[in-house]
């Protein structure tokens, strides 16, 4: 990443915020188009995230004006993974930036370096590898200074006070949030109405789609990412708590370097 960033205050990030609180998730993507550069989209490709680069391609049809970046952990569903190639033939204008855990290509390889099962055995280390690392990694690459992210506050958890707008102080990163006040059921209407693809799983009782070994489906009446980390006291995979892994994090930034 370059060393340009952007700083927002405290008192400018409650301004933005207050700003865009009754503002349309339209307004809040035409806005960040035209407000930040070096701006891309993080996704999983869940519902919300599929919503935003609907809204997105219809805002500027014809070149899509930034880039996805999309986390291959190596353990993801196969639904998903064919729900990638589905949404790149729905919308070829996109481009998707693709990182996976350094140094592997496979579960398989995965599994031979760092043990089998390690989201059991040290599920903090297995976090920084499939989502922390290889984010940090993509936007020092990508000079990424702004991401768009498809998280809402109805999703419970730690995204229960979500704003539109974030600012980690940490990595100077700045994180919009444009279907912060979203329900489920009006993310749901918008791919529907808009004839969107989405994973197949969710027709199967699973709202939020992780990695296979940790994701289920949700009963009725519980949190839409109650399926995540079944009977674990932990709501994220650790991509949105990054000062959680500012230990991992210096220990990389202080490797040599490889030559080009």
């Amino acid at each position: 990443m370059t060393k340009d960033t952007i700083e927002l205050s405290p008192s400018h990030l409650e301004y933005i915020n207050t700003n865009l609180s009754t503002k349309t998730a339209e307004e809040i993507l035409q806005w960040s188009l035209t407000t930040f550069p070096g701006l891309f989209q993080t996704t999983a490709f869940g519902l919300t995230g599929l919503v935003i680069l609907d809204m997105i391609s219809k805002i500027s049809p014809g070149a899509h004006p930034i880039d996805l970046i999309f986390m291959d952990t190596l353990h993801h569903f196969k639904e998903t993974l064919e729900l990638v190639d589905r949404v790149k033939a729905k919308y070829p204008q996109i481009q998707i930036h693709i990182y996976k855990p350094e140094g592997v290509n496979t579960e398989e390889e995965f599994a031979r370096e760092y043990g089998e099962k390690l989201w059991d055995t040290n599920d903090t280390f297995y976090d920084y590898l499939v989502k922390v690392e290889p984010a940090s990694r993509a936007y020092e690459d990508l000079g990424v200074k702004a991401a768009i992210t498809g998280r809402r506050r109805s999703q419970g958890g730690a995204r229960a006070k979500l704003q539109a707008v974030e600012y980690e102080a940490d990595t100077k990163l700045i994180k919009i949030n444009p279907l912060f006040n979203w329900t489920f059921q009006q993310v749901q209407q918008y791919i529907k109405e808009n004839d969107i693809p989405y994973n197949a799983l969710l027709d199967q009782g699973y709202r939020s789609v992780g990695d296979y070994h940790s994701t289920v489906p949700v009963k009725e009446g519980e949190d839409e990412r109650a399926g995540r980390w079944k009977g674990k006291q932990k709501t994220e995979c650790g991509i949105h708590e990054t000062s959680r892994f500012a230990e991992f994090l210096a220990a990389r930034n202080q490797q040599p370097q490889a030559q080009s």
